[in-house]
C-alpha cells in the first residue's frame, strides 16, 4: 500500500545520535504519559521516536514491535525496553525499562494504601465502589474492539468460541487453552492457510529512510557466551529476592508464594493484561482466596487510572493479598513488600526475554507460521476476555445476597453508551462512575 504523503519535508539530514542524558528524560517523560493501554504507549513512543527525533526507521520499529509481541509480558514496555537497548546497550534498556512502569509503581502504592485503610470511610468506599461498573464497561469493550479485529474467519470465531467454554464452563487452565490455540494456529496455518491468515507483511524501508535516521551502531551478536551471561544475570536477579522473602518470612508466608506464582503468571501473558487477567483471578480468588472479587474489579479500575502497563494490577492484588494475610509483620509493611515481590516477578522476566532476543530483531523477517500461531492464540484471548466480562458482571451485578445491584447494572450500561456511542475516554469515565458511587452511598 503506498504510504500517505508527510505533512512537512524531512530532513535529509540524519539527526546526531542522542546522548543518555536525553534518552534518559525521554524515558522519564514517558512513564508519566503512557496513558491509553498499550495502543496509546506505542502511539506515542512511535511518534516521538519515529517521527518527531528519528531515532530509528520505521523498519527498525515495526520489526521490534513484532518481535515483543512474541514475547510473554507487556509489549509496550518489552518496545521501549528494546528500543533503549539499540541507542545506548544495556543501561539504555534497563533505564527505559525501569522508567516506564515507576510512576505507576508509586502512584498504584498509594491508591492500594488508600484502598485498604480507607474501606471504612463512606466517600472513599463509594469511590471504589463506583468504579465497579465502569469496568465492566470497560473490559466489554476490549472485547468488542479485539474481537472485532482478531475474528476475521469462521474458524477464528470457533476457536474463540471454544476458549470461552473452555475457561468459563469447564474451568480448564488458560495456559492449556493458550497452548492448545498455539498448536491449532501452527496446523491450521500449514493446511488451512485461508481460515488462520498469516497478515500481511509491512514491506520495508527504503535506504532513503534509513539515512534520514539516527545511525545506529551494529547490534551485538547472539553468542553462546552473551546468551550465558544474560540468562544468568537475569535468572540470578529475578530469584533471588523471591527466595529470600522465603527464607526470612517462610516458604509457606504469603510473600514466597505470590513470587512463584507471578513468576507463572509473567511467563504465560501473551496476548496482554486482558488476556492474563481470568487466570490471575481464577487463581487468587477461587483458588488462593487471597482477595476477593470486588477487590480485583477495584484494582483493575485503579490500574486503568495511572500511567504504565495495564499489568500493573498485578501489584495491586499482591498488595491487598500480603496486607490481608501479614503473617508476623504490620499489614502496611507486609503490603509493601506484597506489591514490590509482585511486581519484580512481574517486570524482571521482561528484561531477560528482550536481552536475549533483541541481537535478532533485525533479521526478523514475516514468517508465516509464527504469524498464523499468533492469529489463532489471538482468537482465543478474545473468548478469554468474554469470560473475564461475564464473569465480573455477573458477580457484580448479583452479589451473592439474594438481590440485583441495579445501580451497579445501570450504570454499567450508561458507560458503555458513553464510550461506545459518544466514545468518551477511560479517564473520564473512571472519574464520572466514581464520583456517581460517592453519590450513591453517601446520599
Amino acid at each position: 500500500m503506498e504510504k500517505p504523503m508527510p505533512e512537512s519535508p524531512v530532513d535529509p539530514v540524519a539527526p546526531p545520535h542522542p546522548t543518555f542524558a536525553e534518552a534518559f528524560r525521554f524515558w522519564h517523560k514517558l512513564g508519566w504519559i503512557s496513558f491509553g493501554g498499550p495502543a496509546g504507549q506505542i502511539a506515542v513512543m512511535h511518534k516521538e521516536i519515529i517521527e518527531r527525533r528519528r531515532w530509528m526507521s520505521e523498519e527498525h520499529f515495526l520489526h521490534a514491535l513484532n518481535f515483543c509481541m512474541l514475547l510473554p509480558g507487556p509489549e509496550a514496555q518489552q518496545l521501549a525496553t528494546y528500543l533503549g537497548w539499540r541507542l545506548h546497550g544495556a543501561k539504555g534498556g534497563i533505564a527505559a525499562g525501569a522508567l516506564f512502569v515507576l510512576p505507576s509503581i508509586f502512584i498504584l502504592w498509594a491508591l492500594s494504601w488508600l484502598y485498604m485503610a480507607g474501606r471504612d470511610v463512606g466517600w472513599i468506599s463509594g469511590l471504589f465502589y463506583g468504579l465497579i461498573p465502569a469496568v465492566i464497561a470497560i473490559v466489554a469493550s476490549a472485547v468488542k474492539r479485539i474481537g472485532s479485529k482478531a475474528l476475521k474467519t469462521r474458524s477464528l470465531w470457533v476457536v474463540a468460541l471454544l476458549a470461552f467454554v473452555a475457561i468459563f464452563y469447564f474451568k480448564i487452565s488458560f495456559v492449556i487453552i493458550i497452548l492448545t490455540a498455539a498448536l491449532t494456529g501452527f496446523v491450521g496455518g500449514k493446511f488451512f492457510p485461508c481460515q488462520f491468515p498469516a497478515g500481511k507483511g509491512h514491506g520495508a524501508a527504503g535506504h532513503e529512510e534509513e539515512a534520514t535516521c539516527v545511525a545506529l551502531a551494529p547490534s551485538p551478536p547472539a553468542t553462546l557466551r552473551r546468551t550465558f551471561i544474560v540468562a544468568a544475570v537475569c535468572l540470578l536477579l529475578w530469584w533471588l529476592p523471591i527466595l529470600a522473602t522465603g527464607f526470612f518470612f517462610g516458604w509457606r508466608g504469603i510473600h514466597f508464594q505470590e513470587g512463584l506464582f507471578f513468576s507463572k503468571a509473567a511467563l504465560v501473558t501473551i496476548g496482554g493484561a486482558y488476556a492474563v487477567l481470568p487466570y490471575v483471578a481464577q487463581m487468587t480468588v477461587e483458588h488462593y482466596g487471597w482477595l476477593q472479587q470486588r477487590q480485583m474489579m477495584a484494582g483493575l479500575g485503579l490500574a486503568e487510572t495511572t500511567p504504565g502497563p495495564l499489568i500493573m494490577v498485578l501489584q495491586f492484588v499482591g498488595f491487598v493479598a500480603a496486607w490481608q494475610y501479614p503473617g508476623d509483620l504490620p499489614p502496611l509493611a507486609a503490603a509493601t513488600l506484597g506489591a514490590l515481590i509482585t511486581t519484580w516477578a512481574t517486570f524482571l522476566p521482561c528484561f531477560l526475554f528482550v536481552f536475549l532476543g533483541a541481537p535478532h530483531v533485525e533479521t526478523l523477517r514475516e514468517r508465516p507460521a509464527i504469524a498464523s500461531t499468533l492469529t489463532a492464540i489471538t482468537a482465543a484471548v478474545v473468548g478469554v476476555i468474554l469470560n473475564l466480562a461475564i464473569w465480573f458482571a455477573l458477580h457484580a451485578i448479583l452479589p451473592g445476597t439474594g438481590g440485583v445491584d441495579w445501580f451497579v447494572a445501570v450504570v454499567a450500561i450508561g458507560a458503555w453508551i458513553a464510550m461506545e456511542r459518544f466514545k468518551v475516554g477511560i479517564i473520564p469515565l473512571l472519574a464520572t462512575c466514581a464520583v456517581l458511587g460517592v453519590i450513591w452511598r453517601l446520599v
